[in-house]
């Protein structure tokens, strides 16, 4: 299997403080991959690194077969990193077609609305509501919003962060399936994400993060069978139902 982007032994953190110690990753072409862990675990502090927002200490992050651990984080862009943010991830007072032009604004005019019509293709309710403003959609819409303008200039690597927070059950499970989508159409997707049921049920393979260090990974189908993840990570007893397994994961972060 080819690899899209490596990680190889990265640590980095904040001014004197170390935050991930030796983390190796990779992520195929069309991959969908989880990022999992408690709170405070590195996480988002790996994921910044990785997109250029925090400076690598030592260790090497490479995309393409390309060496990006010193670019700034716009040119990571233009190499096709993409990113959604779990918050301020659209432009409320604008419409939806607006905030797509705004995600498409390095693209030629014929060229970003072609790039707007695949995308209305892709997410079908956003073509329905393109004259709404975004403070007017659910949160589910914005965050189907969101993901569209990320994908507006054709990355091959998407970041997700949280994408299902604050959505109900339904809209989570929608916002799910387009990521499904979005794989298939060869994107691959990275996911970090507090309901771990649901996230493991579309990834490929999954990394298990404590305080800073892989502690185990594989394929996600494993890691949400494994007891150490069942227990240590989702505060699982037994063989709970999928429910208690996503209300004990809210709870506990």
């Amino acid at each position: 299997m080819s690899t899209l982007l490596k990680v190889v032994s990265l640590y980095c953190g904040y001014g004197a403080d170390e935050i991930i110690h030796g983390v190796d990753l990779h992520v195929a072409p069309g991959e969908i991959v989880t990022i999992l862990g408690p709170n405070g675990c590195g996480k988002t502090t790996l994921v910044k690194a990785i997109l250029g927002y925090v400076r690598a200490k030592k260790g090497s992050i490479l995309f393409r077969d390309a060496n990006i651990t010193q670019l700034p984080p716009t040119e990571r862009v233009a190499r096709g990193i993409g990113y959604v943010p779990q918050l301020l991830n659209t432009f409320k007072p604008l419409t939806v077609v607006e905030n797509l032009e705004l995600g498409g604004y390095r693209l030629s005019s014929a060229g970003r609305h072609a790039a707007i019509e695949r995308m209305f293709a892709l997410f079908p309710l956003l073509a329905e509501r393109r004259s709404q403003r975004a403070a007017t959609l659910s949160g589910g819409e914005r965050q189907l919003l969101a993901m569209a303008r990320a994908l507006i200039v054709s990355p091959s690597l998407v970041f997700l962060d949280e994408p299902s927070a604050g959505l109900s059950p339904v809209r989570a499970d929608e916002v799910f399936q387009h990521v499904r989508a979005i794989a298939a159409a060869n994107v691959a997707v990275v996911i970090v994400e507090q309901d771990v049921h649901r996230a493991l049920e579309v990834s490929d393979r999954a990394y298990v993060l404590v305080t800073g260090r892989v502690v185990l990974h594989g394929p996600a189908a494993d890691i949400a069978v494994d007891e150490r993840v069942r227990g240590a990570y989702l505060g699982v007893r037994e063989t709970p139902r999928p429910s208690e397994v996503i209300q004990q994961e809210r709870q506990g972060g």
